[in-house]
C-alpha cells in the first residue's frame, strides 16, 4: 500500500494543480501524443527481511537492509486516447547498499551491494480535459527488476572470506501517481511518485558457509523533472 509520504506528496500535487489550471490552454494531451520525461528519481525502499539463515540455521535478531538511491529517471507516455496513456518508467542503473544487523550488535554490517535497474510499465488514466494546462494521473501497472554487479562487502568478507552475492530478479505489481503543468505548447513539468513491489531472495555464498534471506525491497521511487510532447 502506499505510505504516507506518497499521499501528502499526491495531495500536494493535486492542491497545487488546482491553483494552477486555468481554463484552457494552449496545450493539449490527446490521442497519438508521445510525451518524454527526465529528472531525479529517488529509490526510497521500505525494505523488510527474513532473519539471516547460515547454512539453513536462523540467526535470532537478524536482518538485512537496502539502502536509497537517486540516478536520472526517463518516464515515456503514449496517449492511447484523450485520457488514457501507456506509461514506462526507465532509469541509469541504481547502486544500492546491502546492511546487516546480528543480535546483539547495534551496529549495521557492511554485507554488499548490488545495482539494478526497474523497468515499470502502466496504464494511466488523465481525468482532466484534454486541454487543460494541469494534467494529474493514476496508473497501475506491472515492474520487472533485475539485479546485476552483485558484490559481497568487505566488512562480511573479514568475517567469512572471500564470497559471492546473488539476488534473484523480481516481477510485482506497480502503482503511480503523477502531475504535468504545462509551460508552453510543449514543455511541461512534471513529479511522479511510485509504488513497486519488489521481492528477492538473497544468497551469500562463502568458504563451507551459505547465508541466505528473503528481502522485501517495496520502494517508493520520487521522480521530478520537465518533459516534452511530441
Amino acid at each position: 500500500m502506499f505510505k504516507q509520504k506518497a499521499l501528502s506528496l499526491a495531495i500536494h500535487a493535486t492542491l497545487v494543480g488546482s491553483l494552477l489550471v486555468g481554463t484552457s490552454g494552449a496545450m493539449a494531451y490527446e490521442t497519438g501524443d508521445f510525451i518524454v520525461r527526465a529528472g531525479a528519481a529517488t529509490v526510497d525502499p521500505n525494505d523488510d527481511s527474513s532473519r539471516l539463515k547460515v547454512n539453513g540455521t536462523a540467526l535470532p535478531g537478524s536482518k538485512a537492509y537496502v539502502d536509497s538511491d537517486t540516478q536520472l529517471g526517463l518516464t515515456f507516455t503514449y496517449m492511447l486516447t484523450d485520457h488514457l496513456g501507456l506509461g514506462l518508467l526507465a532509469a541509469t542503473p541504481f547502486k544500492h547498499d546491502i546492511k546487516a544487523k546480528l543480535a546483539g550488535n547495534a551496529d549495521r554490517l557492511n554485507a554488499g551491494s548490488t545495482k539494478h535497474l526497474p523497468p515499470t510499465l502502466t496504464l494511466q488514466y488523465f481525468p482532466m480535459h484534454s486541454e487543460s494546462k494541469f494534467q494529474p494521473y493514476a496508473g497501475v501497472g506491472v515492474n520487472y527488476t533485475k539485479f546485476f554487479e552483485e558484490d559481497v562487502g568487505s566488512e562480511l568478507e573479514g568475517v567469512l572470506g572471500k564470497g559471492k552475492l546473488k539476488l534473484d530478479d523480481s516481477w510485482g505489481v506497480a502503482f503511480e501517481l503523477g502531475m504535468d503543468y504545462a509551460l508552453t505548447d510543449r514543455w511541461v513539468v512534471n513529479a511522479a511518485v511510485w509504488y513497486i513491489d519488489i521481492d528477492t531472495d538473497a544468497k551469500f555464498n562463502f568458504p563451507g558457509a551459505e547465508v541466505k534471506t528473503k528481502v522485501d525491497i517495496d520502494p517508493l521511487v520520487y521522480m521530478v523533472g520537465i518533459g516534452y510532447k511530441f
